[in-house]
């Protein structure tokens, strides 16, 4: 069925079709209605499951961790602080394998407070062990919220996930979706069932007990081992996804990137403003294309290597930034191509922070800049698009 719904709505159906059994949340723009739809769902008698509202974030992620270990399938949704605030409890969640999943209105940090569109939020939580899928569009949404599931709780895997949807952009845009039956959605996942020690009051355990340097490593290393094996895991259900729902994902998606000198490098919603700009750039003769990274976690290093074998240059877009540094797409692109002898010069623009809108003037300056390093031109590394940089070189007393 077809219908019309916002971003936000996209990961509250996901969670319902899913039948998600609890949901533990505390409100954040601009995610606030994912929880708000899904306390409608339960009391209109739609979605069985329980609600539980809590003080904090922090709180939200700790009874989604305490929910999960019991053995039931879990879901919640944050946003920019919010997500910060369960920093020290994601650890805990993919320490213990355990398979929550949560949808992210993807927001800028503060300082200064911002509401609006940014990577950052879960850019700052790379390191936690969760997988991170990002959405281009409501749909995205919805397919990878659902999708999210059935890989978090692959037995070979038992990690948690994220799946984040632009602020406003996306959460608050109502687009139209396809929406698939409950039935197939049960077919597709299956009943959750736990493949580790649950809490059981009649059966007392205790889960994420101490460890000691003689085991430690090893816990570690078994996270690393099921990270990496979710490589495997993500094609198979993106595979039995299109089969059965007909649409196809990918970790990486190239466009038009066969006969490219320049590729652009997208995450989430700039996605579709890039692939319009790179029609009509190829319309005027140049030679450009695209890719967008829809799985950042597990980091896709195989797939970027083949999708930009034939790039001379590189355009890194991207809503974060790592301070002393640069992006962190540009950093791990750097990484995976580091060892290899031919490779592209790899370019990290900085576009989009707090949700300063991605336009063709902002890719035409892109452009601008990775066609001066295609022709030898000496480009920084590291470039900040749209940005008032004399004002700020002057309020820090640069000039």
């Amino acid at each position: 069925m077809r219908t019309m719904i916002r971003g936000n709505e996209s990961i509250a159906y996901a969670f319902k079709l899913a039948r998600v059994q609890v949901v533990p949340a505390y409100p954040i723009t601009p995610s606030t209605l994912v929880p708000e739809k899904i306390s409608e769902f339960i009391a209109n008698g739609e979605m069985k499951a329980e609600f539980v509202p809590v003080e904090s974030e922090h709180s939200a992620m700790s009874a989604a961790v305490g929910a999960s270990a019991r053995g039931v399938r879990v879901g919640t949704a944050t946003a920019s602080q919010g997500l910060a605030l369960m920093h020290e409890i994601l650890f805990i969640a993919s320490g213990m394998r355990l398979p929550i999943v949560i949808g992210i209105g993807n927001r800028a940090l503060s300082a200064p407070i911002n509401i609006w569109c940014d990577h950052q939020d879960m850019m700052a939580e790379r390191d936690t062990g969760w997988l991170q899928f990002y959405a281009e569009n409501n749909q995205e949404g919805l397919d990878l919220g659902i999708m999210a599931f059935k890989i978090a709780e692959d037995e070979r895997i038992l990690l948690p996930a994220m799946v984040g949807l632009d602020a406003f952009v996306l959460t608050h845009t109502v687009e139209p979706v396809d929406m698939p039956e409950q039935s197939d959605v049960d077919e597709f996942l299956g009943e959750f069932v736990p493949h580790y020690v649950t809490l059981d009051p009649e059966k007392p355990a205790t889960l994420g007990s101490f460890g000691f340097p003689e085991h430690y490593m090893e816990f570690k290393f078994a996270q690393w081992v099921a990270m990496e094996r979710a490589k495997k895991v993500i094609d198979e259900v993106f595979a039995e996804f299109e089969k059965k729902f007909g649409r196809k994902y990918q970790k990486v998606t190239p466009e038009f990137t066969e006969d490219a000198d320049i590729i652009f490098v997208t995450i989430g919603s700039m996605s579709g403003t890039t692939r319009e700009f790179i029609k009509k750039m190829r319309a005027q003769g140049k030679k450009v294309g695209m890719v967008k990274i829809t799985t950042f976690r597990p980091f896709p290093k195989e797939e970027l290597k083949e999708a930009l074998k034939n790039a001379k240059v590189v355009a890194v877009t991207e809503r974060n930034i790592s301070f002393g540094f640069g992006g962190a797409v540009y950093g791990e692109l750097g990484a995976t191509f580091a060892n290899m002898a031919n490779k592209p010069k790899i370019i990290d623009f900085i576009v989009g922070l707090g949700g300063r809108d991605i336009t063709f003037k902002t890719l035409e300056s892109v452009l601008s800049e990775a066609e001066k390093a295609l022709n030898g031109e000496d480009v920084s590394e590291v470039n900040w698009i749209d940005v008032n940089k004399e004002a700020v070189y002057k309020s820090e007393g640069l000039q």
